[in-house]
């Protein structure tokens, strides 16, 4: 519960880097079926295996600033496994929507323009004149039914009755609403299993009989580390088969790496800092040097590998995105040590 602030740190980081993604798609003009891929790269940083390899071996340092290696290492892995945890979630439904509302819209605006295009010398003139009718009712009309509808309302309860009109109105775009929400789209399966997750580590009971050397049902536990740990190689791999395309042939221009890697390496972290110093300064974070060092570089990290995995789910932008991903990681070599010696100056 005293890391409350982890998961909203997070979701800023994604709305941050989303708005940054809006504008860079502006600027840059990039084209459509790109879009998702570009707010996907800059909104979700990877957020799982480089918080598990920066953040301890800082604390294995014997000079290390954040104290006692013991307990400093301790901290760590727990600030970096809820960072990675939440990252999951948030990437599994926020960034996944994200990139498959963008091309569900691309796919259906093509089959749009093919069945228009096929379609277009089949209508005639004649028929379309059928079709015509006005959008608006004429003046004439609308002040005759509202005077109307005026004389047919008794004086006294008018008021009364425009606002619960109103209110069922709206009342009926929330049902609509909520009708057209479907839970499947909206959480990935991976999403749902970092939910579940938190719910077996937050339930003691639960917890003790799946977690740890002497529960009851370890081989559970043992069973999905088995099947989880090779999912990073296959990422890894994924990305690299999908590199030996885009460098032979890719739509994506410098215009449009140059950017990502302008907001993921300079734009975020520099709004990372002013985030942190401000809810230091608002008394939400406390004083923990090394939770607020992780809150900081979260704003620095690269893109998720997961929006490479992504692209591929939706058959759009796999070689653009292997592309983005080996010049932001190339980039971040040299751009997490600078960040993080800046943090580290900045706290102490």
């Amino acid at each position: 519960m005293t890391l409350w602030f982890m998961p909203v740190n997070i979701l800023l980081t994604f709305m941050i880097g989303s708005a940054l993604a809006w504008l860079l798609i502006k600027i840059t003009r990039t084209p459509k079926h790109l879009q998702g891929m570009v707010i996907g790269c800059c909104s979700a940083g990877n957020l799982g295996n480089l918080p598990l390899i920066i953040v301890p071996s800082v604390c294995e340092e014997s000079n290390n600033p954040f104290g006692e290696s013991s307990t400093c290492f301790s901290n760590a892995q727990a600030y970096a496994s809820l960072s990675m945890a939440t990252g999951a979630i948030f990437i599994w439904s926020y960034v996944y929507g994200i990139m498959r509302s963008y091309a569900n819209n691309y796919k259906e605006a093509g089959l749009t323009i093919n069945i228009n295009s096929s379609q277009k010398n089949s209508n005639s003139e004649s028929d379309l004149e059928t079709c015509r009718e006005p959008l608006l009712p004429s003046k004439d009309w609308v002040a005759a039914s509202d005077e109307y509808s005026v004389q047919q309302q008794p004086h006294g309860n008018f008021e009364t009755q425009e606002k619960s009109s109103a209110l069922r109105k709206r009342f009926q775009c929330i049902t609509m609403t909520m009708k057209k929400i479907n839970l499947k789209e909206v959480f990935a399966p991976s999403a749902i299993a970092g939910m579940v997750g938190f719910f077996i580590g937050t339930v003691s009971p639960i917890r003790q009989i799946l977690i740890g050397a002497d529960a009851p049902l370890r081989v559970i536990e043992t069973s999905i580390n088995l099947l989880g740990d090779p999912t990073v190689a296959c990422m890894t791999l994924l990305v690299g088969a999908n590199l030996l395309k885009g460098l032979t042939r890719s739509d994506i221009r410098p215009s449009i790496i140059i950017g990502i890697i302008a907001v993921r390496n300079v734009f975020m972290p520099l709004l990372g800092i002013g985030v942190v110093k401000a809810a230091q300064h608002l008394g939400l974070v406390g004083t923990d040097a090394l939770f607020q060092f992780v809150l900081m570089l979260q704003y620095a990290l690269p893109p998720a590998m997961a929006v490479g995995t992504m692209t591929q789910l939706f058959q759009m932008g796999q070689s653009e995105s292997s592309i983005i991903m080996l010049w932001t990681y190339v980039v971040a070599a040299f751009s997490l040590t600078l960040w993080s010696t800046v943090f580290m100056w900045l706290l102490f």
